[in-house]
């Protein structure tokens, strides 16, 4: 078990901010960003099959949905670690959240859930 692992069963962060600062610390160091069918790091796009989600952090606003955010640690085939922050208008239905609803199913289906709501 990774200390990311031994972690994430010990803790949830109480802010988006604590999540990333406690991804950076484990090599997630990269950011990665949304587009309409992949994602993108350093310029490089990423299909779902190029990468995997390591962790899910889920944050729900006390009043306002606005104020939801996923923070996502993935990792690339290539090894690649990086974090993917998404808001509440992200969703299945919109084309950029196709590649998140892969790589969701991806992560349901692997038996290495380590999902925090």
């Amino acid at each position: 078990m990774t200390k990311l692992n031994v972690m994430q069963k010990k803790f949830q962060y109480g802010t988006v901010t604590c999540a990333i600062n406690t991804l950076r610390g484990n090599g997630f160091t990269k950011d990665f960003s949304l587009s309409e069918d992949y994602l993108i790091c350093d310029g490089i796009e990423f299909n779902a099959h190029n990468l995997k989600i390591i962790v899910v952090f889920r944050y729900e606003g006390n009043t306002d949905p606005a104020d939801e955010a996923t923070v996502y640690g993935l990792e690339s085939k290539s090894g690649l670690k990086g974090i993917l922050i998404t808001g509440a208008d992200v969703n299945s239905e919109i084309p950029s959240g196709h590649i998140l609803k892969k790589l969701h199913f991806k992560f349901l289906n692997t038996g290495n859930m380590q999902e925090t709501v």
